[in-house]
């Protein structure tokens, strides 16, 4: 099985790579759109701004070729909210559109810092084949200022004085606000579903 990791030029996709090594996928980090076309399961990581995203995406030809894969798509933090309609990190910035609604910056009392960054306990809503093995108030890293819209998508939730979808679903395309592969035994255990879904 080939595991093909989108690199847009920023981001930390060396150790998701390493993660699904551990767990034996053979893993290749590339801006090709071939080969993100031919591969089994694909991994949109992302850390940074969602139009410096989207632009690099434009630029190299990736959209297209994201928006028709029909095989497991796991999008990790940025990643998450690039699956959604639009974001307003910046001027409002159109995103993959695979899920309705508006990526918003993080509005949280003045006591909690933004970004979210550290380990927050997940209450799992619907049960899923990504989330198998999963048990309520397990943890996940996370490290982000903008949050997704809560929708029919959503998996999973954090607390972080809000709710915060941090896994999502539509179709045959995932997603994770909070880092997996630093995320420990959950988090290994997700990459591991991943690699393990009906394609």
């Amino acid at each position: 099985m080939t595991v093909a990791i989108v690199h847009l030029g920023a981001g930390n996709t060396a150790s998701v790579q390493f993660a699904l090594e551990r767990l034996g996928a053979d893993v290749v980090i590339t801006a090709d759109p071939a080969a993100i076309a031919a591969a089994d399961r694909v991994i949109l990581p992302g850390v940074g701004a969602a139009a410096y995203a989207m632009g690099r995406m434009e630029d190299l030809g990736l959209t297209p070729v994201l928006r028709d894969f029909s095989r497991p798509l796991l999008g990790v933090c940025l990643g998450q909210q690039l699956l959604f309609e639009t974001s307003e990190e910046g001027d409002p910035v159109p995103l993959l559109g695979f899920i309705p609604g508006t990526v918003r910056r993080l509005d949280v009392r003045p006591d909690l810092p933004v970004p979210h960054m550290g380990w927050s306990r997940l209450n799992v809503t619907r049960p899923d084949p990504l989330l198998a093995g999963i048990e309520d108030g397990a943890y996940g890293y996370f490290v982000h200022s903008y949050v997704c819209p809560d929708t029919d998508a959503t998996l999973a939730c954090a607390d972080y004085g809000t709710e915060v979808p941090a896994v999502v679903r539509t179709g045959n395309r995932w997603g994770c606000q909070f880092h997996p592969e630093r995320s420990a035994e959950a988090g290994a255990r997700i990459l591991k579903n991943f690699l393990e879904l009906s394609a």
